[in-house]
């Protein structure tokens, strides 16, 4: 429990440790993924365990704990198969972090675009804009761009070495091409990269 807390605002500490001694829920911290934040699995023999990448983003650590655990509470009430982000989940969510939703814990804009976001809880904060942009003010500095950032035409990289060409918008994702393959992938307008050029990246900001 002390590594969870340690990863929360400050102001979050005290009534988050009263929130986990009171679910009977493991909690693996793990290294930063690519595809999420975290994850709810319930075992075969089952117990329930949450795993969540380490970030020093403490805002965004714990509205991720917070998503889990929603998903925890669901497991625990709730009898019946349903879908992972179901309005009982919905639900779940909106209780589990309506106690933590205040400008003490959550500074603005982010408390104010957190209740507005909250009204219809989407599978990922990563879907909500303005959400993701408020809570990048609270990142360490980073060699990446969010890939709006850059012009069409321009190649970039992933941090794990994978490099794109940006070709053009669709309604909310952007289309890229894999340079190595050749295959189309489509990118959120907040994914992290790295663009290829030194010099391009520097008329960025």
């Amino acid at each position: 429990m002390d590594q969870v807390l340690s990863l929360v605002p400050v102001q979050a500490k005290s009534q988050m440790e009263q929130l986990l001694k009171t679910s009977k829920v493991s909690i693996k911290i793990t290294k930063k993924r690519q595809t999420k934040h975290g994850d709810f699995r319930k075992q075969r023999n089952g117990s329930s365990i949450i795993t969540l990448n380490t970030t020093s983003n403490p805002y965004r650590f714990l509205i991720t704990l917070l998503h889990e655990l929603a998903h925890f509470k669901v497991s625990q009430s709730v009898q019946y198969r349903t879908k992972p982000h179901c309005k009982e989940w919905k639900n779940a969510y909106r209780e589990t972090l309506l106690p933590f939703l205040n400008p003490e814990i959550f500074p603005e804009p982010l408390c104010t675009l957190l209740a507005s976001h909250m009204i219809n809880p989407k599978a990922s904060t990563d879907r909500d804009f303005a959400l993701v942009m408020a809570l990048k003010k609270h990142d360490p500095p980073s060699s990446t761009y969010p890939i709006f950032e850059l012009k069409d035409g321009q190649q970039f990289e992933l941090e794990n070495g994978r490099k794109f060409l940006k070709i053009k918008k669709r309604r909310t994702r952007f289309e890229c091409k894999e340079l190595d393959s050749g295959k189309i992938y489509l990118f959120s307008p907040h994914a992290e990269v790295v663009p290829a050029a030194p010099s391009a990246a520097s008329s960025l900001r």
